[in-house]
């Protein structure tokens, strides 16, 4: 079996293709949308360059530390946040912590991959008209449509307790999660499904159980598109990867058409690179920056932007978290970062005062991001507290749907510049009333499950830097109301795709990935038969 350094490092074999080649389909950003979509692309014959804005990390290169690995994995270019939300007070900076590296977020993620249900497809339908001051709108497509693509997903991506894929096994984290659980009389609960292997799967080996992987997993048993798709798309030989190479521009022709990407590589110089087709997945803020960014005669307010929307509608889930004290240790650091579920109040339910639904997540930090993030700002008996009872702490995140709303959006700051010298996002960002009265009932709920095993004390986390960054080119059925259609398909742009989580038209209640992975896939299929049929 490789190891995960050999895993990671196999994608940097593969082609080198000429910049002038106007035959292959260029992917911007190498992470779960843009690496999952190269390596299908690549297994159906396609050349695919991937332009990765950051460096090739591989495992040995990780640090366990966990500020030195913030700092060597996380964007870190220049972007501002406005708007009411917390995280503009807390940390005015950082409105995100994605990661900038080959594998993109995919290697930070914990592996959690619940489903969408049926009508998170249809929140627009299913929440009616009452949600004032939310861009409610229907996805073009649902889950029928996606289903057999969610079970090559999950087969792909090795997902615990589902398609005979065994389980995590439980850490104390869990245990205690799970026993809070039963005493409030919830009974959706488990390890999973999570992709990170409980057993050697697809030439990654078992979870040694090492926890902290958001600083980049050595071992290689937690999926990423680093140590799975990436080297499987290089093996085909119709892969190149380039990393330390940062997209500008998308440029077209005088017939509409995408038809090459200006990119500065690691020394700063400018690169053109032609193509027949060309995928953004740089995530949600990335994503929209770019079209923002790839203005013309043509497209004034920014390339595929007739409507308006790009950057528009930008959501980033319900996040909060709650942290429990208990007379005994737990040691929650001891086992996988996330490795527990609670699905029963993932459902729409508006007796409980809002629409949507969320999930309990098993949840850990070190004791340097613990105090970083358990109250932001914090100091004095309370922290001091929590801070000494770290041994003694489990915890559970929070994830749920936010309300899309057109003024959360991502725009051009023309005050601020990043390094190339291009204008830096802003992410604005005000809760939506739902949202504070979903996050108000969670942290309630979650502070109910460790009370009902003994808890001491809890701690309310707020919403730290977004890690689900989702919305801003979102799909429609109708051009006027989104950016791309079913298929990610720029509708003023007939090849242009988007490949990310900014597709999302709604958020749903569950983490994103599986979801992009399984969007992935399907537009992969459909990018491959135009190719084939001469139509794109």
């Amino acid at each position: 079996m490789r190891t995960a350094q050999e895993l990671g490092r196999a994608a940097q074999s593969g082609n080198h293709f000429d910049h002038d080649d106007g035959d292959v389909v260029v992917v911007v950003g190498s992470g779960a949308g843009g690496g999952t979509l190269a390596h299908e692309l690549c297994r159906q014959g396609v050349k695919v360059v991937v332009l990765e804005a950051g460096p090739h990390l591989t495992a040995d290169d990780y640090h366990q530390d966990e500020w030195p690995a913030f700092n060597q994995m996380a964007w870190l270019d220049a972007r501002t946040t406005s708007g009411s939300w917390r995280v503009a007070s807390d940390f005015p900076n950082l409105p995100a912590w994605t990661v900038k590296a080959v594998g993109g977020t995919s290697t930070h993620w914990a592996g959690a991959c619940p489903r969408f249900k049926d009508y998170e497809f249809k929140a627009a339908t299913t929440y009616g008209g009452g949600i004032d001051g939310a861009s409610l709108l229907d996805w073009p497509i649902t889950l029928a449509d996606l289903e057999p693509y969610y079970d090559r997903a999950e087969v792909k991506m090795g997902v615990t307790h589902r398609h005979g894929r065994a389980p995590l096994p439980a850490n104390n984290n869990y245990t205690v999660f799970a026993n809070g659980a039963k005493g409030v009389g919830y009974d959706g609960y488990a390890t999973g499904p999570y992709a990170t292997n409980a057993e050697p799967f697809d030439g990654r080996p078992a979870s040694v159980q090492d926890g902290f992987n958001f600083q980049g997993d050595k071992h290689g048993a937690k999926w990423s598109t680093l140590v799975a798709e990436l080297p499987k798309a290089a093996a085909t030989g119709k892969l190149d990867l380039r990393a330390d190479a940062h997209v500008v521009q998308i440029t077209h022709d005088a017939q509409g058409r995408a038809d090459a990407v200006l990119y500065l590589d690691g020394d700063g110089a400018l690169h053109r690179q032609r193509a027949r087709a060309v995928c953004v997945a740089g995530n949600a803020i990335e994503s929209a920056r770019l079209l923002l960014l790839s203005s013309s005669p043509s497209h004034p307010d920014g390339l595929a932007n007739s409507s308006g929307q790009v950057g528009r509608n930008y959501m980033r889930h319900l996040t909060a978290s709650v942290y429990g004290r208990f007379p005994k240790p737990v040691r929650m650091y001891r086992g996988e970062t996330m490795a527990g579920i609670i699905t029963d109040e993932s459902g729409h339910d508006p007796d409980r005062g809002f629409a949507g639904g969320f999930y309990m997540e098993t949840l850990s930090l070190g004791p340097s991001f613990l105090a970083a993030f358990i109250d932001p700002g914090a100091w004095g008996p309370d922290f001091t507290a929590a801070m000494d009872a770290y041994a003694h702490t489990a915890g559970m995140w929070l994830v749920g749907e936010d309300m899309p709303q057109e003024t959360n959006r991502v725009t051009l700051n023309p005050d601020v510049s990043d390094q190339h010298g291009l204008p830096a996002p802003n992410v604005h960002c005000d809760d939506h009333a739902n949202d504070v009265a979903m996050r108000e009932y969670a942290w309630e709920k979650g502070q109910a499950v460790y009370a009902a095993v003994g808890a001491r004390a809890s701690s309310r986390t707020p919403p730290y830097p977004s890690t689900h960054n989702l919305g801003t080119c979102r799909m429609s059925e109708c051009p006027q109301d989104g950016v791309v259609d079913a298929w990610g398909r720029a509708h003023d742009v007939p090849n242009l795709f988007v490949s990310d989580g900014s597709v999302f038209t709604t958020g749903a209640a569950a983490n994103p990935t599986l979801t992009i992975v399984a969007l992935a896939i399907r537009q992969a299929e459909f990018v491959g038969e135009r190719l084939r049929d001469g139509t794109l």
